[in-house]
């Protein structure tokens, strides 16, 4: 079996990180092809960086000639994955939904940690899209930026513990969910502070994709994600007519 995991970011040294955890979290047997846009912005704080992603992303999928089994959307709370799952037939997981649904199987309510406080309503708009909004007890931001996450791993995490008490203890969430790719491999240091369950979006996707492929079960074609009609697309893929 072998799963994309796309970084929705061109940092490199994010897509080192979440490649890492995808390959510790995935099974034996289980091949992860990390990858991120062949351009964009370096790190996605808002809407506009959101959106200009959302479109890198489909152009990078649509000119990605290796075979692979699903893809994992590393992006926490960012647009374009419904383009993904009308763009392709293999099954398509988000890391927002894949740590809500995985963390509505261990409480009755949870919280996201994320990045700025920005953040938060874009998160809060996706989760309210799927359905999970109603048992989120919170959405905390940091007041890290993306990139600052990896200038001090230890102050990442102490400043990610810290925000992830307030969620526990004063918005009484039962479980707790890392709400940027760029936190991926931290759930176990932040998890043994608060003793609560701790849950990465990037290993979530990466066990729910593997089971949808194990179940043969992908994306259905009826009438949301169908295929995009044929039209003439300019520039497309846009990479292609770069430099």
């Amino acid at each position: 079996m072998r799963l994309v995991v796309m970084n929705p970011n061109t940092t490199e040294s994010m897509t080192a990180s979440i490649r890492s955890t995808a390959e510790a979290s995935a099974s034996p047997g289980t091949e992860i092809l990390a990858t991120q846009p062949l351009w964009g912005p370096e790190s996605i704080e808002g809407h506009f960086e959101g959106y200009l992603s959302a479109a890198a992303v489909l152009d990078r999928l649509a000119a990605l000639d290796e075979p692979y089994d699903a893809l994992v959307m590393a992006g926490f709370g960012e647009p374009g994955r419904e383009g993904a799952q009308e763009l392709l037939d293999v099954p398509v997981l988000d890391i927002t939904e894949s740590a809500a649904q995985m963390a509505l199987m261990l409480g009755h309510s949870y919280g996201v940690v994320t990045t700025l406080d920005r953040a938060v309503p874009q998160i809060q708009d996706r989760l309210l899209t799927a359905g999970l909004l109603q048992r989120c007890a919170s959405v905390r931001g940091t007041g890290l930026g993306v990139l600052e996450l990896e200038e001090d791993e230890a102050r990442t995490v102490e400043v990610i513990i810290e925000t992830a008490r307030k969620v526990v203890e004063e918005d009484r969430a039962e479980v707790v969910c890392l709400g940027c790719g760029g936190m991926a491999g931290l759930q176990e240091k932040v998890s043994a502070a608060l003793g609560v369950p701790v849950v990465d979006g990037v290993a979530a996707a990466v066990k729910f994709a593997e089971s949808l492929v194990s179940l043969g079960l992908t994306t259905s074609k009826a009438r949301s994600f169908a295929p995009p009609r044929p039209k003439t697309i300019g520039s497309w893929p846009l990479h292609q007519h770069l430099g």
